[in-house]
Parts: structure tokens; C-alpha cells; sequence
């Protein structure tokens, strides 16, 4: 099999080599004894997986290596996420199924405001018409996690004002192998998941499984889950390659909806009231990515994807005018009847998405500057089915039909970005240009006769970045970028006439300045300044249901802060086996507030203006600090330090918490997690065995972390162990 084909089944970027090519690409490996590569086509890649791919990126960006994800033995993708900084991650249930998911100073409900993909495809069921994370795959299914902040992500879309996190699957190994892992803790955890896979000839196949299983945070909560995955890699020729990706997940989950009151929170905060909030979900997902190299300077992929996905929550309603999910029952009297004459909503939805985007790669030579072209397309749609019954009794599923809606998004793309290489300087200038179709069907409108209604939105984003190698693994970068981010259909179509309303699209500018280091082997350090500026940020005037969660035109907001991301390995700074280690995560955010003109949206206070108040869910500080000691026997073992500052919960910066739980200051707090493992001596049929113990909040400090839908507590002490066997 040719040199090139090895390196592709190998997880290696596409690469092609041939006598008298452009240099190398910074950030392609050198993984063999070939001429120097040219046309460098990532296949699932934001960053790329090598180091001097970061060199090459104009803004900041990191990576949380498939090593660093396993040594940290984690829970939740909220914990992997935590170690990058600029990120806030908010747990919602206690096991990551939802996360809350923010960059510098945004919103982090539902994690809205960011770009999730994987492996270059996108993971949320609606990016464009309800980017929501109802959905998320387990931690579990990911070997990287790529996160890029600057201008570079003007290539993906359609969010690209606070980043990008791209979540990468593992790729076949150069021969069959498999692996198994077994673990189980307190609160009834357990967590069974392996892999298997390799290559045979000039294919690749992998395929992985999960379930697990265990308690939330909070009392009457419990979640199962099962994950399955396959990627065939087909090599077509010597110049063409398919990967095929399929997955499958289902949750079935007893979780509420609704927070606590004050009131509950005070007299156990961690009770659930609803015990018959249930949430079921189906995820199905597909994917083709064709690779065809023209020259050794030209190349295409082609990526097709679809996935529907279908959840139902059914939630209990108190009537007791406090709960985000309350209705007019008039057979229920309150919190008291509960499990007698209380009725129940529930909220039915199902997505279904797909699109077809090819992306040309173009490298050649202008005026003597070594330039990379990547330009390309994406024709997208969505359809969403929503539908809302409310049933007679706390554990009914089925009832009146009192929401009946469809909406659908159609989306064409186009990007282009053009790298620039005159020695130690590159300049990058891009663009993305979005186009809208959007449309809302209310089926129960008109007197029944139904109500519908369109929209189109057209908005251009371009970006300039540039990176100055200063010698000694020192680059300097800097970049400007136009972000954007698509208003949902039903915020800008009326339900009842199908009329437009006047919501804007969110549009900043974005700045960044920043330099990376890796003066030494062992030694590496990011410094980031970033500055966002929004002409218009759609915000509610506070994230909780209820009074003030209509979203409106915020108006003008500003984000400043500063991400500072070191990391020291004492072992391979010394060229030794021991290897003490220290890693930082720190984001200092001063700025994130409202500016201009803005009056509040909560009716109690109609009238007050917030103008230079503090954004919601935005804390000035966040810090994740490891400090551990590795051996190249397989030993580690390491403590961390996470925290967050306080955060106001509405715009008002309501102080004092309010009754029901939704509005008030959220304490700032700190937890300390810790895990220790280590790699058997190879023993007889096993290629590896690991075995490990970790702990989560060793302290089991009681801290709150949204109040959203009311009072939600982080999660409890959790204490884990298991074994990784490798064959």
C-alpha cells in the first residue's frame, strides 16, 4: 500500500507528497521519510494534531489531547471543557447530558451562543433554527476536543461569534485491537464502554459502544444512556477516500425541569419535588466525507451529513405560580397535590437536519508567498416538529394539544479564507456569507385553519488574522472578525398572525491579540486579550422562564478579558521518566455588560434602565489548576482546583433572591477533584491494563449553579473506580 494511503488509515491528516511541491503547511506532521507535503486536507480536523498546528492558527485555540482525557477519568464533558480557558461550562442534571455551555461572557443556556460539531459535522439538531443542546453525545465518544475562539472560525458556521468546539472520534488503529472499559461509583453509577477496529488492506473500520447509568444531583433523579457508534474508512484508489460515520444514542431519564424555591432549597437542596418528570431521547446520525486529490496542490471534500432527533419531557405542573412549566389547571391546588390531581405537560419535539457541503483546498505560490486557499459551499435544512400536550394526571402521556408547530430553516453558504506566507509573517483575510429561509407553521392557529408565515436574512462576515513567528516556538497573533449569529424562526415569525417581528440577527466585532510559547520542551504558555463588541445581542432580560425570559434586541454589549493557559512538565523539560506537572486554565473577564441605551424586559420593573449592568451568567473569574506527577511506567496521579466567581441571574443584577428561585446573585465557589492511575506491566493477552480510582467535589461542597428554572445545585461528591483492559 503507497506511503500516503498508510498515514490516512493511520489518523494522520490527508497528506500527498511529490518532488518539487510548495514546503510543508506549519501544521503538517512529518510522519514519514517523504518529500515535504503539500496539499494538506484535514478530514475531521479544526486545529489539526500536531503541535505546530497551533503555530499556524491566527487566534487562540486549544486542544485537550486524547492522553490529557483520559488521565482526568471524567464524568461530564463539562469537566473536559473546563480545562480550556474562556470557557464556562454550567452543569444542569449532575452527569453532563445537557450541557450549559458559554465563551467570554455569553450565555451558556443551552449552550445557544457556540458551534458544536463533530468531527467537522454539526452536533446540535438545529444549529440554525434552535441551536439548543437538548442533545449531547457522552464524553465517552470522543478521543480530542478541538476549541478555536479567533477569526479562523469564519470557515465553519453558522455561529461564529464566541467559537467553535469540535468533538473528535477515534480512527481505526494500523492493526485490529480493541478496548474495554469498566467503572462504577456512588449514587448508583455505572459505566460500561469499549472500542474495537483496525485496518485490513486499504480499509479502516471502528466501532464503539457506552452505557451508563446513575443519579443525577439532586433526589428522584436517575439516567440511562446508550451510545453506539461505526466509521468505515474505504480507500477508492490511490487518490480518493470515503469515511462513513453512523451513531445511535438513547436517554431515558427520570429528571425535573423545574429548580427549587427558596423555600425548598432551604429545607433540602437537593429534593425533587417532580418525581414524575421523565425525558426520552432518540438520536440518529449520519455521515459521508469523500476525499479526491486532483494534483499535488489541489484537493476536494465533500461532506454530506443527517440526523433526526426526537426527545419528549413530561413535566409535572404545581399551578403554584412559581414553576416556568405552571398552567392554568384548575384541578390542581399547588405543590401539595402533586401526585393527585396535578396534571402534566409535554413538551414533544423532533428534528430532523441535513446538508452537503464541499470544501476545496488550494495551495500554490503568489508573488513569492507561499499561499493556502480554502474555499467552499453548504446547502442546509432543518425541520422542527413541536408539539405540546398536557395531560390529566402527574404520570399521563398523552392529553390536550395545546402547541402544534412546525418550523423549518434553509441555509446557503458560502466561505473563503486565504493564507498569506511571507517568512515569519502570515496573513489570513476570509469571509462567510450566510442566506435564510425561514418559516413557522402554527397549526392550531386561524381558528384552526392554521397561520403561516416566512422570513429571509442575508449577512456577510469577514475577518482578517495574522501571526508573527518571533523565533524560540514563540508566535504573536492577532485578528478581527465580524461574528453572527442567526435569530430562531419562532423569534422573528408571530405564532398567532405569521407576522415578522422585528428581531435582529446578533452581530459583533470581534478582537483578539494574543501570543503562544514553546520555548522548551515541557514549557508552554497562551496569553490572550479579547475584545467583543456587539452592535446587537439578543438577550432575555433574565435566562429563567417566566417574567422576563422573552427574548429581545439587547442592544449594544461589550466583552474584554484576558485567557491565560501555562502548562510545565518538569519530566520532559529534564529529559526524565518522572515527570511532575502543572496546568492552568484562567479567565479574567472585567467587561461584560450592557452599553447604551437598555431598559429592562422584567414587567415588575418596566422602565429601569440596566444600561452598564453586568450581563447574565458571565463571572469575572473561572480557574481550572492541575497539579500531578506522571511516570513513564504508566503512574499518574493529580488534584485540581475548579472554580467560578459570582454571576447575577437577570439583567436587573437582582442581589437579594426572589421566592421562586429564579432571579438573585449566584455565590462564586471552588471544589477540588482528584485521579490516580496506573498501567500494569503487559500481561498475558492483554496489551494494556489500567486500573483507576477518581473523585469528584472531595469536599462535597453544596454550591448553586443556575437558577434558570429555579435553584439547581452543583453535583455532590462523586467517588468512581474501574479498569481499562486493552487487547
Amino acid at each position: 500500500m503507497p506511503p500516503y494511503r498508510t498515514l490516512r488509515l493511520l489518523c494522520l491528516p490527508l497528506v500527498l507528497s511529490a518532488p518539487g511541491a510548495l514546503a510543508a503547511e506549519p501544521n503538517a506532521p512529518v510522519a514519514s521519510p517523504q518529500p515535504a507535503p503539500s496539499v494538506r486536507l484535514p478530514t475531521v480536523e479544526v486545529l489539526g494534531d500536531s503541535e505546530e498546528a497551533l503555530q499556524a492558527v491566527p487566534g487562540s485555540a486549544a486542544k485537550l489531547e486524547a492522553e490529557a482525557l483520559e488521565q482526568a477519568h471524567l464524568l461530564t464533558t463539562n469537566e473536559a471543557l473546563r480545562k480550556v480557558p474562556g470557557v464556562v461550562a454550567v452543569d444542569e442534571e449532575g452527569l453532563g447530558l445537557r450541557p450549559n455551555i458559554g465563551l467570554r461572557g455569553l450565555d451558556p443556556n443551552r449552550s445557544r451562543k457556540v458551534l458544536l460539531l463533530e468531527d467537522g459535522v454539526p452536533l446540535s439538531m438545529a444549529p440554525y433554527g434552535d441551536n439548543a443542546s437538548y442533545y449531547h453525545p457522552p464524553i465517552e465518544r470522543f478521543e480530542r476536543i478541538e476549541v478555536l475562539k479567533g477569526g479562523g472560525q469564519l470557515l465553519y458556521g453558522p455561529s461564529s461569534i464566541g467559537g467553535v468546539i469540535n468533538y473528535l472520534t477515534p480512527m481505526p488503529a494500523s492493526r485490529p485491537s480493541a478496548r474495554v472499559t469498566l467503572s462504577a461509583g456512588n449514587r448508583n453509577y455505572v459505566n460500561v464502554n469499549g472500542q474495537a477496529g483496525g485496518v485490513v488492506g486499504d480499509n479502516g473500520l471502528i466501532g464503539s459502544f457506552m452505557h451508563k447509568r446513575g443519579m443525577g444531583a439532586r433526589d428522584n433523579t436517575f439516567s440511562e444512556l446508550t451510545d453506539v457508534t461505526f466509521k468505515a474508512l474505504v480507500g477508492l484508489g490511490t487518490r480518493q477516500w470515503l469515511t462513513l460515520k453512523a451513531s445511535y444514542y438513547q436517554e431515558d431519564s427520570r429528571l425535573t425541569y423545574s429548580g427549587l424555591t427558596e423555600a425548598e432549597f432551604a429545607a433540602n437542596p437537593r429534593q425533587n419535588p417532580f418525581r414524575h418528570d421523565t425525558f426520552n431521547g432518540k438520536r440518529f446520525g449520519l455521515s459521508a466525507q469523500h476525499e479526491f486529490i486532483f494534483t499535488d496542490t489541489l484537493a476536494l471534500r465533500t461532506t454530506a451529513y443527517a440526523g433526526l432527533f426526537k426527545r419528549d419531557w413530561w413535566r409535572q405542573s404545581s399551578n403554584s405560580g412559581q414553576r416556568p412549566n405552571d398552567s392554568a389547571d384548575l384541578a390542581c391546588g399547588g405543590m401539595a397535590n402533586l401526585d393527585t390531581t396535578c396534571g402534566n405537560q409535554g413538551r414533544l419535539r423532533e428534528y430532523t437536519m441535513g446538508g452537503v457541503e464541499p470544501r476545496l483546498q488550494w495551495r500554490y505560490q503568489l508573488a513569492g508567498a507561499e499561499s493556502q486557499l480554502d474555499v467552499g459551499m453548504r446547502g442546509h435544512f432543518e425541520v422542527q416538529e413541536r408539539r405540546q400536550e398536557n395531560g390529566a394526571f402527574p404520570d399521563a402521556r398523552a392529553g390536550d394539544v395545546v402547541e402544534n408547530n412546525q418550523r423549518r430553516t434553509n441555509a446557503w453558504t458560502a466561505f473563503v479564507q486565504n493564507r498569506f506566507s511571507f517568512g515569519r509573517f502570515t496573513v489570513t483575510p476570509g469571509a462567510r456569507v450566510e442566506a435564510l429561509w425561514l418559516y413557522r407553521w402554527n397549526r392550531l392557529g386561524g381558528a384552526g385553519a392554521g397561520v403561516t408565515g416566512t422570513d429571509t436574512l442575508l449577512a456577510a462576515m469577514p475577518g482578517l488574522g495574522a501571526t508573527a513567528n518571533l523565533g524560540a516556538g514563540t508566535t504573536l497573533f492577532a485578528g478581527v472578525h465580524r461574528g453572527f449569529a442567526p435569530p430562531r424562526p419562532e423569534d422573528v415569525i408571530a405564532n398567532d398572525s405569521g407576522a415578522v417581528v422585528e428581531l435582529q440577527p446578533e452581530l459583533s466585532w470581534n478582537y483578539e491579540l494574543g501570543v503562544r510559547s514553546q520555548p522548551r520542551p515541557g514549557v508552554q504558555v497562551e496569553a490572550t486579550g479579547f475584545f467583543m463588541d456587539f452592535e446587537n445581542q439578543v438577550v432575555p432580560a433574565s435566562v429563567a422562564g417566566g417574567e422576563g425570559a422573552t427574548l429581545t434586541n439587547g442592544g449594544r454589549t461589550r466583552h474584554a478579558g484576558v485567557e491565560f493557559a501555562p502548562r510545565l512538565d518538569v519530566g520532559k523539560l529534564r529529559g526524565s521518566d518522572h515527570n511532575p506537572y502543572a496546568v492552568v486554565a484562567f479567565t479574567w473577564l472585567p467587561t461584560a455588560e450592557f452599553v447604551g441605551t437598555r431598559l429592562t424586559n422584567i414587567t415588575s420593573a418596566a422602565g429601569t434602565s440596566v444600561s452598564g449592568n453586568r450581563l447574565p451568567y458571565a463571572p469575572r473569574e473561572t480557574v481550572t489548576a492541575t497539579a500531578g506527577y506522571s511516570h513513564a511506567s504508566g503512574f499518574d496521579a493529580h488534584v485540581e482546583l475548579v472554580g467560578m466567581g459570582e454571576m447575577f441571574s437577570d439583567d436587573l443584577n437582582t442581589v437579594a433572591p426572589i421566592a421562586n428561585g429564579q432571579r438573585g446573585r449566584i455565590p462564586g465557589w471552588v471544589i477540588y477533584n482528584a485521579a490516580v492511575s496506573y498501567t500494569l506491566p503487559r500481561l498475558p493477552g492483554l496489551e494494556r491494563l489500567t486500573v483507576f480510582a477518581a473523585g469528584k467535589n472531595l469536599g462535597n461542597r453544596l454550591y448553586i449553579v443556575d437558577r434558570s428554572r429555579g435553584i439547581l445545585p452543583g453535583p455532590p461528591l462523586t467517588v468512581q473506580a474501574g479498569l481499562t483492559a486493552g487487547f
